[in-house]
């Protein structure tokens, strides 16, 4: 072999491997701070929300953390969206190696509550199916988040 051919061989490797190493810092960023987002727009002034009704009967009103390290945790249920992960500002923050920063949020729509996975690296699992779209959550039915068991009950 010449000594160009190794050389850009050599270069080439050297290439590889800055990329790899490139990427890896940024999904290690990725994990740690959530993902990159462009500013909003300037919006016209949000209404104020609308004051919390008493659920009605079947409705669930508390979100139960049934079991992980936060086992017996409960969380009042109101209008607003639950989100669920490592980051700080989560509503139910979990100290799970298993859990992503913004892993999950539970909201409500046309009276019932809704469970939907933020492209967590490990997933969400409502009873034993992957959640990979908005899905509906009955009463009692177990939503797991890494170690993380939660149910919605009355």
């Amino acid at each position: 072999m010449s000594e160009l051919t190794l050389l850009l061989i050599r270069l080439a490797f050297l290439a590889v491997l800055w990329f790899f190493v490139i990427a890896a810092v940024g999904v290690i960023r990725t994990d740690l701070f959530g993902p990159r987002t462009a500013p909003a727009p300037a919006r016209k002034p949000v209404k104020q929300p609308r004051p919390v009704s008493k659920p009605k009967k079947g409705e669930p009103r508390q979100l139960i953390v049934t079991g992980g390290p936060l086992q017996g945790t409960i969380i009042n249920l109101t209008e607003t969206p639950i989100t669920i992960g490592r980051a700080n500002d989560a509503t139910l923050v979990l100290s799970d190696d298993y859990a992503s920063s913004r892993h999950a949020r539970l909201f409500p729509q046309d009276g019932q509550w809704i469970v939907e996975d933020l492209g967590s690296t490990n997933g969400t699992y409502l009873e034993r199916s992957k959640v990979t779209r908005p899905t509906p959550v009955p009463l009692g039915v177990p939503i797991r988040i890494g170690k993380t068991v939660i149910e919605l009950r009355k």
